[in-house]
């Protein structure tokens, strides 16, 4: 197999949960660049179908499946949608995540007056909301006997930042989660079947952007501490996690399994000093 091939998506079927997001949405456009036919998975019609309509327009394949990635039933309903349009589920991006204000420890928010039903709704959002996807596409994948599940990680699930509590719960999480299914998939069906995870570093998004950067696109106190310490000496462009993505997708990677790759621009290399 040459190296075109090896990076090759062409025949292949991916769903990207998350894929509405600036996050998710660079890699599904990417996944549908490499010639998988994509299906756009997000809470709000509308923002799917956009996406969806995007990648057609640049000559892509991609159909939006709007879903709520808490709710079993619409999950299945895409699944079967999917594979009465499609034929078959190779590819599986858990990109739905998140932070929420309630969960984050700043101001008069201490450790002790958090409310522990927004640590709930955090953990539920990112950890529960990868569990369930990898349980409905999964199984189609186990059926067919090959596929491969990429989740979501963060800088935050490895080193420890501050305010982000819950966040950084829910992400630590997604990096046990991920070598255990990838670790159960192996030794259980003997099959081809890969779980991987990618760990953005800092990038732009809605939910940090006013974290991060001043109305005039400078940068916030934290956002310069941040900065400092990745040694590459800025945040990521979205489409920087796309040749990670399809890399884990395909058979270039296909005797990779349940690993967290960095993609951060060294910060999880540097110590500060």
């Amino acid at each position: 197999m040459n190296t075109t091939d090896l990076f090759s998506l062409q025949g292949k079927v991916a769903i990207v949960t998350g894929g509405t997001g600036v996050l998710g949405g660079a890699i599904a456009r990417g996944l549908a660049g490499a010639g998988a036919q994509v299906a756009i998975l997000g809470r709000r019609a509308e923002q799917a179908e956009a996406v969806a309509q995007e990648i057609v327009d640049a000559g892509g394949k991609a159909m939006a499946t709007p879903a709520d990635v808490l709710a079993r039933e619409s999950l299945e309903t895409v699944r079967q949608q999917v594979l009465s349009n499609w034929g078959r589920i190779d590819i599986l991006v858990n990109a739905a995540g998140g932070n929420m204000p309630g969960a984050t420890i700043v101001g008069e928010r201490t450790f002790f007056n958090m409310d522990i039903s927004a640590l709930d709704s955090v953990m539920g959002l990112n950890f529960t909301g990868s569990v369930l996807p990898s349980q409905v596409f999964g199984a189609a994948m186990v059926e067919a006997g090959s596929g491969s599940i990429i989740n979501i990680s963060s800088m935050a699930a490895a080193k420890v930042l501050t305010r982000v509590m819950g966040y950084s719960a829910a992400k630590a999480a997604i990096d046990n989660f991920t070598r255990w299914l990838a670790t159960e998939l192996a030794l259980k069906y003997q099959a081809p079947l890969r779980v991987n995870a990618i760990a953005p570093g800092f990038f732009i998004g809605e939910q940090n952007r006013d974290l991060l950067l001043q109305p005039d696109g400078s940068l916030t106190a934290r956002g310069q501490q941040i900065v400092n310490h990745t040694p590459m000496g800025r945040f990521g462009e979205p489409d920087e996690l796309v040749g990670t993505a399809v890399w884990l997708a395909g058979d270039a990677s296909r005797f990779v399994t349940g690993i967290v790759v960095p993609v951060d621009g060294g910060f999880s290399a540097f110590s500060g000093v």
